[in-house]
């Protein structure tokens, strides 16, 4: 596989229209500079589960759309997309649900289970893996991760996606040794070449969908332990609470998300219209109170509130919290978010802010 340098920065487009979205992201970074002529690429997006991205679990095939359009339009034609879902689901018949074999017809992109595949063995200091055959045919792979929640390691996101790289045996093996250490190494054994993020609806908090986030982004970088960091603070973590992160750093996968000026934006259609709240979403928006709040922002603070209501700490907040573009120029008191309520007496600044920068808000308020 090919060896690319990481960028420096990560970039970022808002809105709810992928395609565009997404071309416009691939011409910023030259995507195209970065892949000889010729080139076998492997598109791995997040096909969990058979349920459709509005679920909140998989990945939007417009996502992987856009990238195939791009790719195409360069003279790219060897093409693959891999997927391996997990452990007692069927690869095809995600690729089915999910629509990616109505998108492999029309563009004539090979579909590959990995669920079907042999595998062999790549060595990551003491630690054996097994990964499949396929990937020893890919020259440069292109991860498209969803942007979401997880029970056991909280987020998952672009390190954690190439678990469908690997066999159901190993995929196994990996919970028997905890899945932060294999999660890490495998990333040392598999070299990712560019990572685009579905964050457009992303579950709150369980891999498998059911209580999608609006968060309308999507994003795009080449180093994944950058862009998982990033992901965290948009969920509300720091990296030091996802081991397999600071890991993979360790390892020397890539470098951990140290600001905001490692962050370009690319564009900004920030949109209102929301998709109807699942009931978890719905209990944690109770306490908000919103006029015209972009989704963005809105997802940011949703995934703030459950933060604050794994700790214990979501029944103490005052309410209610104000958000969006119609308390812009108006001067009040109450808690405000995002950069539309700088006339409160209380609010935190960005446009939009993450979850984590909205969480140390309100720890404040809270103290």
């Amino acid at each position: 596989m090919i060896c690319v340098s990481r960028a420096e920065k990560i970039y970022v487009s808002y809105g709810q229209d992928p395609i565009p979205m997404v071309k416009e992201l691939l011409s910023a970074i030259n995507l195209q500079g970065m892949i000889p002529a010729g080139a076998r690429i492997g598109l791995k997006p997040n096909l969990v589960v058979a349920r459709p991205a509005r679920e909140g679990a998989t990945t939007d095939p417009e996502v992987v759309e856009g990238v195939i359009q791009y790719l195409r339009d360069c003279g790219f034609r060897d093409l693959a997309v891999l997927e391996g879902s997990w452990v007692g689901d069927s690869t095809q018949r995600a690729f089915q649900v999910c629509g990616y074999a109505d998108l492999a017809a029309r563009y004539g992109v090979e579909l590959i289970d990995l669920q079907k595949d042999s595998s062999h063995i790549r060595r990551v200091e003491e630690l054996e893996l097994h990964v499949c055959d396929e990937l020893s045919r890919i020259y440069f792979l292109i991860n498209f991760p969803v942007l979401k929640g997880h029970c056991q390691t909280k987020i998952t996101c672009a390190l954690k996606n190439l678990k469908g790289c690997i066999p159901n045996r190993e995929k196994r093996r990996f919970h028997t040794l905890g899945l932060h250490k294999p999660i890490a190494y495998l990333n040392k054994a598999v070299r990712t070449g560019l990572v685009v993020v579905d964050g457009l609806l992303g579950d709150l908090d369980f891999e498998e969908g059911g209580n999608p986030v609006q968060m309308d982004r999507i994003i795009v970088g080449t180093d994944p332990v950058q862009i998982d960091s990033y992901v965290a603070s948009l969920l509300g973590y720091e990296p030091a609470e996802i081991p397999y992160i600071t890991l993979a750093e360790k390892l020397g996968v890539g470098k951990v998300f140290s600001g905001s000026d490692e962050v370009e934006v690319v564009g900004a259609r920030h949109t209102t219209s929301r998709i109807k709240s699942a009931r978890q979403v719905e209990e944690l928006a109770r306490i908000v109170r919103e006029d015209q709040a972009c989704s963005a922002c809105y997802g940011s603070l949703i995934h703030a509130l459950g933060r604050l209501r794994e700790r214990g700490l979501f029944s103490r907040l005052p309410e209610p919290i104000l958000i969006g573009q119609g308390f812009k120029g108006k001067r009040r008191q109450g808690i405000g978010i995002g950069s539309c309520t700088r006339g409160f007496a209380s609010h935190v600044q960005g446009c939009p802010p993450t979850a984590r920068e909205i969480l140390d808000f309100l720890y404040e308020q809270l103290a």
